[in-house]
């Protein structure tokens, strides 16, 4: 059951505590670092399961030995590791990169005055961030200098209108009330303006009372401006996220007093088919670290285990709701703009890891660069054709398609017609010596594929060339000599790929047959009648499309397009 006997015995020695395992490889490097709330049961998972993610089976194989960390909770197990994964990097573990470096607002007391920084090593000042956007930060900024504006260290210099000594005595006075602002608590400084305000006026002193009533009036608007919700709704972080089969996007809004203060969204790359829980659980814990948060209650949209100290909340109605909304559609907005940015900056890496998706999900031993699809057309039996689409890279190669007749099969036999055209196709790629694809997708189940599969063995290409089969109904893939069919996700772009490939190929045949179709009425249609030449049928089948067409027309339409005397002629031995 297991690799090896030192294996084997360091799985049954496993304690069942909660705590973190690390699997190394033979030269001892660090391969995957896990939490469980039982490291003997998950450890030996690993071991035991069928995997289908190609990564973990490669993972499993390369497994020498097996360490592990005991802790006290399933929430020790959670922090211990994240902070070893971000120590060790592990190549089989998913970890945030976010490589830049966000600026930090400063308030600084001597000299007073507040701005914006990315160092934040300064002991004799406190530190607010950091923030993501720094036209938020300078909008915030403005608006403090403008209620407190000692702080305009510059201004205060160039005019001279205080002492550094006054600054400092304002500055002491009003820390509070700035920090709170800071924070996004504008009520809390709205509070403490109107009380100095009325205590300014009832000392007579209106002048400077008015001044006061001034940046109270600009405070309001700016919280007209910035208040989503309820200002009760405060102090709690807003999660969500939406994935594909590679990567997972996480946003991020953080909300104070009924405003969002802060917004960020990442992007995770899968490394062994994590499912949401387990990246949602990792990218809050990555995030509350980066911006220092403690808050205590959080909105998800599904549960997770994020401690003892963390309220959990999935919000079902209400603003609450809304806001986990809000966050989702800024997730499914920067997942959009990631791949967008990479289909313009980067269209061959945008090409390559769909091609990389696709060989992974079809279980391919090489890239599918090089993509054949066959579809068979007929009505009731009758002319039967066959259409080959090819798509390099991802895309549609227009000029490689070919449409076939259907030579050898009489009457209706989809199996049978399949594997005369996939016959006659490569025997002849293989003769002429050209590229073989990688991938031929058949349209149809299990019997057109197996036909398709008979006549690649009797070409002895097999070994070269990788079949599938996709079937209408539930869109399921079908594999060789497995009869159970594979169910990709809706969403993914393997399917996506596969779908546009069967849908090409269907249109490319339909209008090929149309075209047959008519072109055979149009031939019983004249050969019952004499004195209309082979030249004269092809310019009038080119010039009206249908017989029906023909007998509706008028004698002036034949006399523009064949001239009097020839147009009356072949007018008045038209069947009306």
């Amino acid at each position: 059951m297991y690799k090896d006997k030192t294996i084997s015995i360091q799985l049954e020695t496993l304690p069942e505590n909660p705590g973190v395992y690390q699997f190394y490889n033979e030269k001892s490097e660090i391969l995957y670092i896990g939490k469980a709330k039982s490291l003997k049961k998950r450890v030996k998972s690993y071991f035991t399961k069928n995997h289908d993610n190609n990564r973990t089976r490669l993972l499993v194989k390369n497994i020498f030995s097996v360490k592990h960390i005991i802790v006290e909770t399933e929430t020790d197990a959670l922090l211990l590791e994240n902070s070893l994964i971000k120590e060790y990097k592990p190549r089989y573990n998913v970890l945030l990169k976010d490589d830049k470096t966000y600026p930090w607002i400063c308030l600084q007391k001597s000299p007073p005055k507040i701005f914006y920084t990315r160092n934040n090593k300064n002991k004799n000042a406190e530190f607010f961030g950091p923030y993501t956007s720094v036209k938020h930060l300078k909008i915030l900024l403005a608006l403090i200098k403008e209620i407190y504006p000692f702080l305009n260290h510059e201004l205060n210099h160039l005019l001279k209108t205080s002492s550094e000594e006054q600054s400092m005595k304002l500055f002491d006075k009003n820390k509070e009330s700035i920090k709170e602002l800071i924070k996004g608590n504008l009520k809390f400084c709205l509070n403490h303006l109107k009380k100095e305000m009325v205590k300014l006026s009832s000392e007579e002193k209106y002048e400077e009372a008015h001044l006061l009533k001034d940046k109270i009036i600009s405070l309001e608007k700016y919280q007209s401006k910035s208040t989503i919700v309820n200002p009760k709704i405060s102090n709690v972080d807003v999660f969500s996220i939406v994935d594909d089969e590679s990567y997972a996007y996480v946003n991020f809004l953080q909300i104070a007093f009924g405003s969002i203060i802060r917004s960020h969204s990442v992007e995770i790359k899968k490394k062994l088919n994590e499912n949401k829980k387990e990246l949602l659980t990792l990218a809050i814990i990555e995030i509350r670290s980066l911006f220092s948060l403690n808050t205590n209650e959080v909105y998800l949209p599904f549960k997770v285990n994020l401690g003892e100290n963390i309220k959990v909340h999935v919000p079902k109605l209400g603003e609450k709701k809304k806001l986990l909304e809000l966050s989702h559609r800024n997730a499914k907005f920067y997942r959009i703009e990631k791949i967008n940015q990479i289909k313009i900056l980067d269209p061959e890496k945008h090409n390559n890891r769909i091609l990389e998706q696709m060989k992974l999900d079809l279980r391919l031993k090489n890239k599918p660069e090089h993509i054949e699809c066959f579809d068979n057309s007929n009505l009731h039996g009758s002319n039967p054709v066959a259409a080959c689409v090819v798509f390099k890279n991802g895309k549609p190669s227009k000029k490689e398609y070919r449409l076939y007749n259907i030579r050898e099969v009489k009457g209706i036999d989809d199996f049978a017609s399949m594997k005369e055209v996939v016959f006659r196709r490569y025997k002849r790629l293989a003769n002429e010596g050209l590229n073989l694809p990688q991938l031929i997708v058949v349209d149809g189940g299990k019997g057109q594929l197996s036909s398709a599969m008979k006549a690649i063995k009797s070409l002895g290409l097999e070994k070269q060339i990788s079949l599938i089969g996709i079937a209408k109904r539930l869109e399921e893939i079908f594999f060789p000599a497995d009869p159970i069919p594979l169910y990709l996700d809706k969403r993914s772009e393997t399917l996506k790929i596969i779908q546009q490939l069967r849908n090409e190929a269907h249109r490319f045949g339909i209008n090929f047959h149309r075209k047959k179709r008519i072109k055979t009425s149009f031939d019983s249609y004249f050969d019952q009648l004499k004195g209309i030449g082979p030249k004269t049928r092809e310019l009038l089948l080119k010039e009206f499309k249908s017989v029906k067409r023909i007998r509706e027309s008028s004698l002036e339409e034949f006399i523009v397009l064949f001239g009097e005397k020839r147009g009356k002629r072949i007018f008045n031995l038209i069947d009306k």
